[in-house]
C-alpha cells in the first residue's frame, strides 16, 4: 500500500512540484539579478557619478567625457550583471530537463539497483 502511495505522488503531484521549484528558482534568479531595473536603467551613468559642467567650454568638455565614461563604465557592468544572469537562468533550464527528464525513471532505477543488489 506504502509503494503505491509512493509511486501515485512520485508520478503526480511530486512531478508538478519538481515543475514548479523550477519556476521559483527561474523567478529567484531574475529578480534576485533585478534584470528589469538593470534593462531600464542600461545607459545610466555609474553610481549615479554625474559632473556638472562650469561656465568655461573646457570644463564643460571635460564634464561630457566624464559622463560619457561614467555612463559606459554602468553599461558594461550593467552588460556583465545581465549576461551572468542569463547563463544562471540557461543553467537551471539545463537542469531542470534534466530533472524532469530523469524523475520518472528513479523508482525503475531502485527497483533495479535492488535486484541487482540481491543477485
Amino acid at each position: 500500500m506504502l509503494a503505491l502511495a509512493f509511486l501515485q505522488w512520485w508520478y503526480g503531484p511530486g512531478w508538478f512540484r519538481a515543475w514548479n521549484s523550477l519556476g521559483a528558482r527561474l523567478k529567484r534568479t531574475y529578480y534576485g539579478f533585478s534584470v528589469p531595473q538593470l534593462s531600464r536603467t542600461l545607459f545610466a551613468p555609474w553610481r549615479r557619478i554625474v559632473s556638472l559642467g562650469g561656465g568655461s567650454l573646457g570644463e564643460r568638455m571635460r564634464a561630457m567625457v566624464d559622463n560619457l565614461v561614467s555612463r559606459c563604465v554602468g553599461l558594461v557592468v550593467r552588460l556583465l550583471t545581465l549576461f551572468a544572469a542569463a547563463v544562471i537562468i540557461v543553467w537551471w533550464i539545463v537542469i531542470a530537463i534534466g530533472q524532469l527528464v530523469i524523475w520518472p525513471l528513479v523508482p525503475f532505477a531502485a527497483i533495479i539497483l535492488i535486484v541487482r543488489g540481491v543477485s
